[in-house]
C-alpha cells in the first residue's frame, strides 16, 4: 500500500495518482507538450480532467500527436472527421478551437522565438510557489491566470479563459499548488 501523502484531489484512480505523481505541476519547456495541454485543459471545459486523461491517447492519435502545423491545416474535411470520432470529446466549438488555437500558437512561436518563451514570461521565468495547506484554499484563478488569459485572447486563441488558464498553469508547472503536505509540493 502505497503511504504517500498526496492532494486529495489525485483520489483512488490509478491513471489519476500517475498523473499527479509524474506530470501535474512539473515545469514544462517543450512548445509541443505545452500546446497539448493548452488544448487538453480547453477540452475540459465544463467536465473532468480525469475524462480528459482517459482520452488523451485518442487525442494524440486524432490531433497528429499535437503537431500545430498539421492542425493549422485542418480543413472541413478533417473537422468532419474529429467530429465524427468518439474517441474525443466532439463539441465543434472546440475542435474548431483547437485548429485556430494552433494557427495562433505558430505565430506566438514565430514572434516570441518559442512559445515558452512567451509563457514563462508571465511568471518571470520561474515557478509561482504556493503554500497552501489545503485544496479548498487554492484558487480557480488569478491575476496572473486572468492576464495570460486576456493575452491569449488578443493574439487569437479560444477556450482560453482565465480558469482554463490558471488550470494550464498548475499543469505545466508555472504554478506550483501542491498543497504543502503533499510529497510533490517539494519536489516541483
Amino acid at each position: 500500500m502505497n503511504m504517500k501523502t498526496r492532494c486529495t484531489w489525485a483520489g483512488s484512480d490509478p491513471l489519476y495518482i500517475d498523473y499527479h505523481d509524474t506530470e501535474w505541476g512539473v515545469p514544462l519547456q517543450r512548445d509541443r507538450k505545452l500546446f497539448e495541454f493548452l488544448i487538453l485543459e480547453g477540452a475540459q471545459a465544463g467536465l473532468s480532467w480525469l475524462t480528459i486523461l482517459r482520452k488523451r491517447p485518442n487525442y494524440r492519435r486524432a490531433f497528429d500527436g499535437f503537431d500545430a502545423k498539421k492542425i493549422a491545416r485542418y480543413g472541413p474535411g478533417r473537422i468532419k472527421r474529429l467530429l465524427a470520432d468518439d474517441g474525443i470529446i466532439r463539441n465543434r466549438q472546440k475542435i474548431l478551437a483547437a485548429v485556430q488555437n494552433a494557427r495562433a500558437f505558430l505565430e506566438v512561436q514565430k514572434e516570441f522565438g518559442g512559445f515558452n518563451t512567451y509563457l514563462w514570461r508571465f511568471v518571470g521565468g520561474r515557478p509561482v510557489k504556493n503554500a497552501w495547506k489545503t485544496v479548498g484554499q487554492i484558487p480557480s484563478q488569478t491575476v496572473l491566470s486572468k492576464a495570460l488569459s486576456d493575452d491569449l485572447k488578443t493574439r487569437g486563441f479560444k477556450f482560453v479563459g482565465p480558469t482554463i488558464c490558471y488550470a494550464f498553469m498548475q499543469a505545466v508547472g508555472m504554478v506550483n499548488d501542491h498543497t504543502v503536505d503533499c510529497f510533490r509540493y517539494n519536489q516541483v
